[in-house]
C-alpha cells in the first residue's frame, strides 16, 4: 500500500490540464478549458476542465473526477497503479507501507505485465547495441537498411531478440519474473509437447508498441529472413493490457505535434511512422498492423479532427486508402489523402527527402478523399452502366455516413456533377440511405433542405431556427424541484452540505423569522428521528462532511478539496458529480437582457432545504412503513408485536410531518 504521505505529495503536485491535455486537444474558454468528451462520441464539445477546483466534468456522458480518476478511466487501471504512473510522471518516490498477504494477493497482474513488458524492451535493445549477434544482425538492419539514426533508435526503443529461442525467457527468469507473465504478455510461447518456454520473437528485430501514456504494451517482431513460410511480421498477441483495436503505433510520439499540426497524418506500417519522424513531420501514426478500427479513430478525433491518409500511389496503395475510410467519416472527421509516387512508399519516400520538402508535398498533394474516391470509381467504371452504378451506389453509402448537414449537401452538389448523375435522383438515394442510418426524420429533414437549396427559396416562412439545445430536467438547476425516491433526496441532500452547509437562511415560521445553518439542520433533522442516509457515497460524505463542520463549527466553510481530492473513489467520484451538477446552467441573454430576476440557489435554500428534508423523511418512512407491512404479511412470528409497534411509531412520525407540512403529502 502507498503510504498516506506519497499520496498527499502526488495530489499536491498533479496539474489536471497536464493531465488530461496529454489525452485530449485542450482550449481554454475563461478560466476553463474544455474538448470534446474522450470517454463518448462528441461532435460539440461538453468536456470542461477547471485547473481552480482540480477536476474534470462531462456534461454530455455525465463523467467527473479530478487527475487520478481521469488516469484511472483513461488507463483501464487500479487507483494505486494510477498514483504510480503519475509518481513516475512528477519524479515522487513512491513510498509503501508494510503489505500484508492479503495485500499482495490483490496486487494486478497488470503492474507485473507493464513491469516485465519495459523490461524485455530494454533487453532488446541492449542485446542489440551491445551483443555481436545483436550488432551485426539486428542494427545493421535499422542503421544500414534503414538508415535510422542512433537516437531515433533509442527513442522507438528498437532492439533485437535472440536467435537461440529460449535465450530471452531463461534470462526473463533469472531476472525474477514469472513464466506466467512471460506466457500471458506472449512474449514466451509453451512448447505443446512438453511445456517448455520459446521465445514468440527469436531472431527477429523488435518494434515495441506504446499506449497513449507511453507504457510499453506489446511488440512487433520482424523476421529477416527471406523463407517464405516464416511470417514477416509477428505481433504480441491480445492481453490484458494490450488490445490492438485500441492502439495506434507512435501516437505517443505524434500526440502533441497532432495538436500542433491539429492534424494526423494515418500511414500503414511500423518503418513508416519512424522514418516521417526521423524526417521531422511527426504528427504520423499507424494502425499497428490491423485494420483502422472505430476504437482508433476515436483516439485520433481526441487530439484533431482532421487526418490525412499517406499511402503507396500503386494500385495495392488505393486500394488500401480505400479501406476503413467510412468509419472515419462516420465518426464527423475530416479526411483527406496523399498518394505518394508509385516507387515510393511513405518509409522511402522520407528517407529520400527533408521535412521541408515532405510538408510542402502533402500540402500540395492532399485532395479531399470523397472528391478522391468519387473520380477513382468513376475512371474505373467507364463505360460499364453495372459498374457505374455500383460506383454511385458505394458514393451514396459514404455521403449518408457524413453528420454535417451542409458538407452532405454539398458531397451531394459535387458528385452529381462528375459523375453525371441527377441531382435530385443522387439527393433522393442518398436521403434513403440515411433512412436507415440515422432515421426517417433525418432523411425527410436533409431531403427538404436540399430541394429548398435547389429552389434558392430561402423566404422567412420556408426557414426553421433550429433551438439551442438545453438541459429541461431542471431537477438539478432548481433545489426546490427535488426528486420523489429517497434516493434522489439523499443526493440532494448531500449536494446542499457541499455547496451549502455553511450558510445561514431564514425562514418564516408563524409571525416569527428563524435563522438556521443548513448543516446544522440537515444534521438535526437526521438525529431527530434516527436517520441516516442509505446510499453509501452519499452516507461517506454526509460523515466526513459532519466531522469537518464539527471542528470548525457554524458558518466555517468546510473546503472541498478535502471531497474532491479523497482518497476513497467512491467520495471523490460522487462529490466531483454533485460539485458540478449545476454548472451547465446559465441564465438566457433574452432574460437578462429584460433585467428578469431568477433566484439564485442560494436564495432558495431557505425554502428548498426544509423541503428536501420534510419529502425525504415522509418517503423514507413511506418506504420502511410498506416494508413493515410486507412482513406481517408474510408472517412475522414472534417478532409480530415489535412489527406492529415500529409500524405504528412510523405511522405516527408520518402524521406529524404532515401537519407540518401543511398538507397531506
Amino acid at each position: 500500500m502507498i503510504d498516506r504521505e506519497t499520496i498527499d505529495r502526488i495530489y499536491a503536485a498533479v496539474n489536471i490540464v497536464d493531465i488530461v491535455g496529454d489525452y485530449v486537444t485542450l482550449k481554454r474558454k475563461g478560466v476553463n478549458y474544455e474538448a470534446c468528451c474522450p470517454f463518448h462520441n462528441e461532435k460539440t464539445p461538453s468536456f470542461k476542465v477547471s485547473p481552480a477546483r482540480g477536476i474534470y466534468k462531462c456534461f454530455g456522458c455525465g463523467k467527473s473526477g479530478n487527475a487520478i480518476n481521469f488516469v484511472m478511466e483513461s488507463e483501464s487501471v487500479s487507483y494505486p497503479e494510477a498514483l504510480r504512473m503519475l509518481a513516475k510522471r512528477y519524479g515522487i518516490e513512491v513510498r509503501e507501507e508494510q503489505m500484508t498477504e492479503e495485500d499482495v494477493a490483490r496486487n494486478n497482474n497488470r503492474e507485473s505485465m507493464f513491469a516485465l513488458n519495459a523490461w524485455a524492451a530494454e533487453y532488446f535493445q541492449r542485446y542489440m547495441m551491445y551483443e555481436d549477434e545483436g550488432r551485426s544482425v539486428g542494427l545493421s538492419y535499422f542503421s544500414s537498411l534503414r538508415g535510422f539514426s542512433d537516437a531515433t533508435i533509442k527513442r522507438f526503443g528498437l532492439g533485437y531478440c535472440p536467435s537461440l529461442g529460449h535465450r530471452m525467457s531463461d534470462d526473463a527468469r533469472g531476472a525474477g519474473y514469472k513464466e506466467e507473465f512471460l506466457l500471458s504478455t506472449g512474449l514466451a510461447i509453451a512448447r505443446e509437447s512438453d511445456g517448455a518456454l520459446r521465445d514468440r520473437f527469436y531472431d527477429r528485430v523488435i518494434f515495441p508498441i506504446h499506449n497513449i501514456s507511453g507504457r510499453v504494451v506489446g511488440f512487433g517482431g520482424r523476421t529477416l529472413r527471406t523463407d517464405k513460410k516464416v511470417a514477416k511480421y509477428q505481433n504480441s498477441p491480445e492481453s490484458e493490457i494490450y488490445n490492438k483495436r485500441r492502439e495506434l503505433y507512435g501516437l505517443f510520439f505524434a500526440k502533441k505535434a497532432i495538436q500542433q499540426e491539429d492534424m494526423a497524418i494515418l500511414v500503414e506500417g511500423y518503418a513508416d511512422v519512424i522514418s516521417m519522424h526521423q524526417a521531422g513531420v511527426e504528427n504520423v501514426v499507424a494502425s499497428s498492423g490491423t485494420s483502422l478500427t472505430e476504437e482508433q479513430i476515436r483516439l485520433i478525433f481526441r487530439f484533431t479532427s482532421n487526418i490525412t491518409l499517406m499511402f503507396d500511389g500503386d494500385a495495392a496503395g488505393v486500394k488500401a486508402a480505400l479501406r476503413g475510410v467510412d468509419l472515419i467519416l462516420k465518426e464527423g472527421m475530416n479526411v483527406r489523402i496523399v498518394l505518394l509516387p508509385e516507387e515510393h512508399d511513405p518509409d522511402t519516400f522520407a528517407r529520400a527527402n527533408d521535412s521541408e520538402t515532405l510538408r510542402a508535398y502533402i500540402k500540395d498533394n492532399e485532395q479531399d478523399f470523397l472528391a478522391f474516391k468519387a473520380k477513382l470509381l468513376l475512371g474505373e467504371a467507364t463505360n460499364d452502366p453495372l459498374m457505374r452504378t455500383n460506383a454511385i451506389n458505394d458514393m451514396v453509402q459514404s455521403i449518408a455516413l457524413i453528420s454535417n448537414e451542409i458538407k452532405r449537401s454539398e458531397y451531394v452538389r459535387y458528385c452529381a456533377e462528375i459523375m453525371n448523375v441527377d441531382l435530385n435522383t443522387l439527393a433522393v438515394a442518398v436521403a434513403r440511405q440515411l433512412d436507415g442510418v440515422k432515421g426517417n426524420s433525418e432523411a425527410q429533414n436533409f431531403l427538404l433542405h436540399q430541394q429548398q437549396r435547389e429552389r434558392k427559396a430561402f423566404s422567412p416562412s420556408s426557414l426553421t431556427v433550429a433551438r439551442p439545445e438545453v438541459n429541461t430536467n431542471i431537477a438539478d438547476a432548481n433545489p426546490t424541484a427535488v426528486g420523489t425516491t429517497p434516493e434522489t433526496l439523499e443526493r440532494e441532500l448531500t449536494k446542499y452540505l457541499l455547496k451549502y452547509g455553511h450558510l445561514d437562511c431564514e425562514v418564516i415560521e408563524g409571525r416569527d423569522v428563524v435563522t438556521f445553518n443548513v448543516a446544522r439542520f440537515i444534521f438535526e433533522e437526521l438525529d431527530n428521528d434516527g436517520l441516516q442516509f442509505d446510499i453509501d457515497a452519499y452516507r461517506a460524505i454526509a460523515e466526513l462532511y459532519r466531522s469537518e463542520w464539527e471542528a470548525r463549527g457554524d458558518g466555517v466553510e468546510v473546503p472541498t478539496h478535502i471531497f474532491i481530492n479523497n482518497t476513497d473513489i467512491n467520495i471523490s467520484t460522487t462529490a466531483i458529480e454533485l460539485l458540478t451538477s449545476d454548472d451547465n446552467y446559465v441564465i438566457s441573454k433574452i432574460w437578462q437582457q429584460k433585467d428578469v430576476h431568477i433566484e439564485s440557489a442560494e436564495e432558495q435554500l431557505s425554502e428548498g432545504v426544509p423541503k428536501a428534508m420534510m419529502v425525504y423523511k415522509w418517503r423514507t418512512l413511506d418506504k420502511r412503513i410498506k416494508e413493515l407491512k410486507a412482513r406481517l404479511a408474510e408472517g412475522a412470528g414472534e417478532e409480530e408485536d415489535a412489527v406492529m409497534a415500529m409500524l405504528t411509531k412510523y405511522q405516527a412520525v408520518r402524521v406529524k410531518i404532515a401537519r407540518t407540512a401543511g398538507r397531506l403529502i
